[in-house]
């Protein structure tokens, strides 16, 4: 398997630390509202490919945080006249709702970053001791940039560079333009916690995956994920604090996901055009975003619209008519043993496993997995749909086969709505139509047509037999 590496910039070999396991950190949200459509394109990315490594085999502790404590959590706590906790509390609850709804499974741990601070009092304790932080005379703790030579290495942009854009803000107190905050003394009416440096205060937003990441899955890690929008500076920053404080590599493999953009212009709460999860699963289905998530290449732009959210609509509501017919058919069938026709065309259909693993396996191309699936479903369906006298046994291992590529991009898993009730009664009408259509009775096949109308039945002939969908 072959992943893209941001750090190298090159695809590469994935070779994890201890053979058949995987330690993998990707940063999740901060809790102080919904999340939006943005937001679910590196939930629902990494947590695939945590579900992909595990397909393939490798035991996988996956770690995604809650940033429960931040400015942005405190300021919508103050405008609410509530604890920050309240927010917090609430926010992840929504999380949850909305994770689930567009199939991504919890991750093996969800710290948050206010049960996590032993930890990041630690490390940063460890950056003043070793002098790679220093405490300001406002309380505030900084990260000596300079003190890191690779820092840049991530983002691939020399020191020089990313000094000239540095400035230093109304209130701060740093050394250098360059240096980031690790702790921020207390303000009034704040939270705040204790240190042994005698800072009271709470932790800056990059020291927080530092510690979290260090203390789930060790000093160093296989896999660090998100946005491409975090290679600088939150990813850059926790490079520099995690391999100062250890003295050793932080991640192996960096992944980041390209932006989405909506109707071709970036997402921008100025502009306008800022979607909640919650909102576009009501118009679209839950499910219909994590197709169009998945029906491009995790690294390249995707635009958002509703046309594109109609298309991948339809898309799945085809895979679910295939499996759905396929079930009918399973139930209708005898026949425990297949020919020798249907194990030849069972060996030829398992060829799409391999190119569909054989996408996947490179750098996740979920565009060229769905496409494998979707070749598969047209050869089930021409094939059951020119041979009325399936056996069970062929049908089941088709489907068994459909179900299980699917099931690795958690599509086409629900069954809420499974077999149409009126399936049984639909497909002997159509068996009417097409003996009326033999005979050139052609009053009467347009008659059950009409039937078949007034039912909500749409029915399209093909060479391979009448294929019926129901809106």
């Amino acid at each position: 398997m072959k992943l893209y590496n941001t750090l190298t910039r090159q695809k590469e070999e994935f070779v994890p630390i201890t053979p058949g396991e995987v330690k993998m950190y990707s940063c999740g949200p901060t809790v102080y509202n919904y999340f939006h459509v943005g937001n679910a394109r590196p939930f629902i990315i990494f947590d695939l490919l945590r579900c992909y490594l595990e397909y393939r085999g490798y035991k996988v502790k996956f770690v995604q945080n809650f940033t429960d404590i931040d400015d942005k959590v405190i300021n919508k706590a103050n405008e609410e006249g509530v604890d920050f906790n309240t927010i917090a509390e609430r926010y992840i609850k929504e999380y949850y709702v909305d994770a689930q709804g567009l199939g991504v499974k919890k991750a093996s741990v969800h710290p948050r970053a206010t049960e996590t601070m032993d930890a990041i009092i630690d490390i940063v304790e460890r950056l003043i001791e070793n002098g790679h932080a220093y405490v300001a005379e406002n309380g505030d703790v900084y990260f000596r940039t300079k003190s890191f030579p690779e820092y840049g290495k991530l983002c691939h942009q020399p020191m020089e560079e990313l000094q000239a854009g540095a400035r230093i803000s109304v209130g701060e107190v740093k050394e250098d333009p360059m240096d980031f905050a690790v702790w921020k003394a207390a303000k009034p009416g704040e939270p705040a916690w204790d240190t042994p440096w005698g800072s009271k205060g709470r932790p800056g937003w990059h020291i927080e995956c530092s510690a979290m990441a260090n203390k789930y899955l060790g000093k160093t890690i296989d896999i660090h994920s998100g946005g491409l929008d975090l290679i600088f500076p939150h990813h850059e920053n926790e490079i520099a604090q995690s391999e100062c404080a250890n003295g050793c590599t932080f991640a192996h493999y960096w992944l980041h996901n390209g932006f989405l953009t909506i109707d071709n212009e970036k997402m921008s709460k100025s502009k306008g055009n800022f979607f909640m999860v919650r909102d576009a699963a009501k118009q679209f289905g839950y499910e219909t975003i994590r197709m169009f998530m998945l029906s491009a290449h995790y690294r390249t732009p995707l635009n958002y619209s509703a046309e594109s959210l109609e298309m991948n609509k339809a898309s799945l509501a085809r895979l679910y008519e295939a499996r759905n017919n396929m079930e009918f058919r399973i139930e209708k069938a005898s026949g425990d043993t297949m020919t020798a026709e249907e194990t030849e065309k069972l060996e030829a259909l398992t060829g799409y496993k391999q190119k569909f693993i054989d996408a996947m396996d490179d750098d996740l191309n979920t565009a060229d997995a769905l496409s494998a699936i979707f070749e598969l479903t047209r050869e089930i369906n021409a094939y059951n749909g020119a041979h009325q006298d399936a056996t069970k046994a062929f049908l089941i291992a088709a489907h068994d086969l459909f179900m299980e590529l699917t099931g690795v991009l958690n599509l086409v898993q629900k069954r809420d709505d499974a077999v149409d009730p009126d399936a049984e009664k639909i497909e002997e009408l159509i068996a009417q139509r097409a003996a009326a259509k033999k005979e050139k009775n052609f009053a009467e096949a347009d008659r059950i047509r009409g039937v078949l109308a007034d039912m909500g039945v749409t029915i399209k002939d093909t060479r391979q037999g009448t294929q019926w969908s129901r809106s």
